[in-house]
């Protein structure tokens, strides 16, 4: 009796590693954890792992320096999934701007797109700023080095004419320290490209006084008739404190990206396990609550789908 417990024990020892041995790993590169990015990987991943039986999949969320940093991790094949900004994913697919010297990455591939992300410019109260063109010999945080809100920023300075010798101070503090820099006078401004309500903003704004400045005019309509990926935006009023008004501001999409390096298999399993549970999770962050479904699998994805993409789409029925 007591061998066949003991072997009874041995046996399901094995099987459970021989089962956790199958699993497949798979990594979604986010951005800081006080952004959007990283909480909704996060919801990805739970699904998925949540259904690791049936998928065999064990999800693990990145957090890295943003859409920049994630593309050169697909790339590199670090990542097998990435949320980017739809301008990058244009970009990085197109071989535009920063992405001329490496040149065109033929190889990255859509999933779906998710949110509305907004530029948004933040000023401490007390700074004058009623306008982008009142940064001017400001101190300016214009967003970290591989991050989307970096290049998006560099693209709005580019619109007014203006470069970082126009700032009195610039600084390069990733969005974890924002709210701390500008309630503590160590910066003036800071700009952060992000789906609403961001816990940065929300920080700042209920722990000193800051406000959120419009972004409309002339260069603005410039930077959207230049860039097709840009679009008109708005900031709710009441999402922060001190900010109870509708603000005008222009943004893009986050989407979710991938590479020909992944299989079918892979993408099919992560989108039909979002789709199949798509009510839990737009209930996972405030910034999914209004997702749909056909506008995700065509809305700002300029490079193509991926096979496993359009497999599932077309069993659904949302393409021919």
């Amino acid at each position: 009796m007591k061998n066949s417990i003991t072997f009874l024990i041995v046996g399901l020892l094995v099987f459970s590693n021989q089962a956790l041995s199958q699993e497949k790993i798979v990594t979604i590169g986010t951005g800081a954890v006080t952004g959007v990015y990283y909480p909704v990987g996060g919801a990805i991943c739970r699904l998925l792992n949540l259904n690791s039986s049936k998928s065999g999949y064990n999800c693990v969320v990145k957090p890295t320096g943003g859409s920049i940093d994630n593309i050169s991790s697909l790339q590199e094949g670090d990542l097998e999934f990435a949320l980017v900004q739809s301008d990058w994913q244009s970009h990085a697919y197109n071989g535009s701007l920063i992405f001329e010297a490496t040149g065109k990455f033929d190889d990255l591939r859509a999933v779906f797109s998710l949110y509305s992300e907004v530029f948004t410019l933040v000023v401490r109260a007390d700074s004058n700023i009623n306008s982008f063109q009142e940064l001017q010999g400001k101190r300016v945080n214009i967003g970290n080095s591989g991050s989307g809100q970096r290049g998006t920023m560099e693209r709005a300075m580019d619109a007014f004419g203006m470069s970082r010798r126009d700032f009195s101070l610039v600084t390069e503090l990733p969005a974890r320290e924002l709210a701390n820099a500008i309630c503590n006078d160590k910066i003036d401004a800071f700009v952060y490209t992000v789906g609403h309500p961001a816990t940065a903003i929300t920080e700042a704004t209920n722990t000193c006084d800051v406000k959120i400045i419009e972004l409309k005019g002339e260069q603005i309509d410039h930077l959207l008739n230049e860039f097709p990926f840009y679009r008109l935006e708005k900031i709710s009023g009441g999402l922060y404190r001190g900010n109870d008004d509708d603000l005008a501001a222009f943004g893009m999409a986050a989407t979710l990206v991938t590479s020909t390096a992944s299989s079918e298999e892979d993408v099919y399993t992560l989108i039909k396990t979002v789709f199949e549970n798509f009510s839990d999770f737009k209930r996972m962050h405030p910034a999914l609550t209004n997702l749909k479904e056909l506008i995700m699998i065509s809305d700002s994805l300029t490079a193509p789908l991926h096979d496993g993409a359009i497999k599932y789409y077309k069993e659904r029925g949302w393409m021919e």
